[in-house]
């Protein structure tokens, strides 16, 4: 059965070592084999290592260039999750759920955006359940198999279907609006995802607006 391929899904949880790196690209190879389109963070965001070698071979201290490469990256996955995705699947896998994505899901759920988890790890903080924190965002309900988190991300969107979209708060809105520009820099078929012409996009947008002679700036 194919799904709606515009309906695009962002994919949170742990990327920190290759086994989870695995997992987090079997949960996307699953969705588009039923033909989502996917947001997989360490598969389609920016390389960090590529961007901050980069804006130090112009000048930047690497500490402070690393300080506001780290905004473009919140910036970038604040506009996927708001904007550029209809749907989240959260791997909450790990001895603790990963934070990052625990602040992503926070964000999809409270924008009322249809939300599944996912989780086998037998690993868990309260009394061998999930801190009720996390799951009462997804009715206290997850999936335990990959092979289930199709059909039960197709209910949470059928759901969703007539819930209206809810405005963005201002922090979240100017997030927004860098994230889209640097992610149609990074997606435009002519740079060609240049790391040189995103850095440059990363510089202009987020080095320290007193640093006005800083290399890159723009």
């Amino acid at each position: 059965m194919n799904d709606d391929p515009t309906t695009r899904i962002y994919c949170a949880g742990p990327l920190f070592n290759a086994a989870e790196r695995d997992e987090m690209t079997a949960i996307a190879d699953r969705l588009v084999g039923h033909g989502y389109a996917v947001y997989l963070p360490h598969r389609d965001g920016m390389e960090f290592r590529l961007i901050l070698d980069v804006l130090a071979g112009r000048g930047f201290e690497r500490a402070e260039a690393a300080a506001f490469l780290h905004a473009a990256i919140y910036a970038l996955d604040v506009y996927q999750v708001a904007e550029a995705c209809d749907a989240m699947v959260w791997n909450l896998n790990g001895r603790v759920p990963d934070e990052g994505a625990v602040a992503e899901a926070a964000m999809a759920f409270t924008l009322g955006k249809p939300l599944v988890a996912f989780s086998d790890d037998a690993r868990s903080l309260i009394a061998g359940r999930v801190n009720p924190l996390l799951v009462g965002m997804v009715d206290f309900r997850t999936v335990g198999a990959i092979d289930q988190i199709v059909p039960a991300l197709r209910e949470e969107i059928d759901l969703f279907d007539d819930v209206p979209t809810r405005p963005l708060a201002p922090a979240m809105e100017r997030a927004v609006a860098d994230g889209q520009r640097l992610w149609q820099v990074m997606t435009d078929a002519e740079a060609g995802g240049d790391d040189e012409q995103i850095a440059t996009v990363v510089a202009d947008l987020f080095a320290p607006v007193d640093d006005v002679f800083a290399p890159g700036r723009g």
